[in-house]
């Protein structure tokens, strides 16, 4: 078995960077969608009346609009999310891809009722590129096609600050009682 011996950073890496992440206990805000319609879960999660979940916050995803089955996201990924060749890492894209149609599903909803993904395909159509040190900001847009008791059927794409599509999405997801969920802590 070969050991690989760490080496200290060499000087031409430039200095170590950080971020610091803060939000909120996702199991409160998992207790008051519970109680809310999609809709008014998500319009009031815009207003800033409920908190955004961890995974948006990590990632700085705002919400633009809401409406039934239909939602618009935004985000300008900041260097943590380079990959190794210095453009946004598709994990992010796929992210915020899931995160759109999933949200667009829940919007459609009843209070009780919950969705999740089940499945998602993505397509990635170009890179985003870092210009000037700074990627581009990012606008996501989730719809519904199919409504259904039990699967849902949804949409999204990905665009750069030109407006040219970087990555679409197809992807369903599962409805089920928000009471099978554990009770938060």
């Amino acid at each position: 078995m070969t050991t690989i011996e760490p080496r200290p950073p060499a000087v031409e890496w430039g200095e170590p960077r950080s971020r610091t992440i803060t939000w909120h206990d996702p199991m409160i805000v998992a207790a008051m969608a519970r109680t809310m319609s999609g809709l008014d879960f998500f319009l009031a999660m815009r207003d800033g009346t409920v908190p955004h979940p961890p995974i948006a916050m990590h990632f700085d995803f705002e919400i633009d609009t809401v409406a039934e089955g239909d939602v618009l996201f935004h985000c300008t990924p900041d260097e943590s999310a380079y990959n190794p060749l210095g453009m946004v890492h598709g994990g992010l894209v796929c992210t915020l891809l899931d995160t759109v149609t999933g949200c667009s599903v829940h919007t459609s909803l009843p209070a009780g009722l919950g969705c999740a993904s089940i499945e998602i395909k993505v397509n990635y159509l170009r890179p985003i590129h870092v210009v000037d040190g700074r990627p581009s900001r990012l606008t996501a847009h989730g719809w519904v096609v199919r409504p259904g008791r039990r699967v849902v059927f949804a949409e999204g794409d990905v665009r750069d600050a030109d407006g040219r599509t970087v990555a679409t999405a197809s992807s369903s997801c599962l409805v089920f009682p928000l009471e099978d969920m554990p009770p938060s802590s």
